[in-house]
């Protein structure tokens, strides 16, 4: 058997089975990156059992829509482990992830679409993307757009955050030839329905090729730069 074989074999091989959870520990052989923890409707408890699953097959460590009972839980079995209140994650890097090429920008409509945004900005850290923020650029205040215009046009992939009507995704997606990931929020007065009419606004675009992420993703919008950037480097070093 080859080498390339034996990977392909491997892709498909074991989970540890812990109960309640299948800890997928080949799923970084498929995507990149190991399985991350969604935290939400887990306890803190069954997330920390999962996290130590885990790391201590020396991988790292991304946890999602974490609380702090959930940090607290995981840090006393891994003390290393950073938590970020904002993006409401849980991170540890064992292996510094590999800087892909290519510069992806997170702007956000607003400071209420920060958590969000933070979400996306420290899933793309753990993912070795070249990534930054520009915060606070809404439609109210078009100028502000303009203010980040040399850093927008110069990213790869530009993820957009946006609550109210989530104008913002268009606008930037008129500018750019580069791939825009739409990430409607949930933050809005009633008629905004907790994202839903951002996310309506953001598949009625009228600029073609915006990908629309789910209401208040902004894991989803990381991955999806990541697997974009991924693919550019491998296509660039096929023959």
């Amino acid at each position: 058997m080859s080498e390339d074989e034996a990977l392909a074999y491997l892709k498909h091989l074991p989970f540890e089975d812990i109960s309640f959870a299948k800890v997928d520990h080949h799923r970084e052989l498929r995507w990149g990156f190991p399985e991350v923890i969604f935290c939400q409707g887990k306890t803190p408890a069954q997330v920390a059992t999962i996290a130590r699953s885990i790391v201590e097959r020396g991988a790292n460590l991304l946890a999602t829509r974490a609380d702090a009972d959930a940090y607290d839980a995981v840090g006393r079995i891994i003390p290393d482990a950073r938590y970020s209140e904002e993006a409401r994650t849980i991170s540890l890097v064992k292996n510094p992830p590999a800087l892909l090429k290519g510069k992806v920008l997170v702007a956000t409509a607003g400071t209420a679409d920060l958590p969000v945004a933070a979400e996306s900005f420290e899933t793309g850290k753990m993912l070795g993307l070249d990534i930054s923020m520009a915060q606070d650029i809404g439609v109210a205040g078009i100028h502000r757009v303009m203010h980040h215009r040399e850093e927008i046009l110069a990213a790869a992939v530009i993820i957009v955050v946006a609550g109210m009507e989530g104008a913002l995704a268009s606008v930037i997606a008129g500018m750019v030839s580069s791939p825009v990931v739409a990430v409607p929020a949930s933050t809005g007065y009633g008629a905004a329905f907790g994202g839903l009419a951002p996310l309506l606004g953001m598949l009625n675009s009228c600029v073609p090729g915006v990908a629309v992420m789910n209401i208040d993703n902004g894991f989803g919008a990381a991955f999806l730069a990541f697997k974009t950037l991924k693919t550019l480097e491998k296509l660039a070093q096929t023959p």
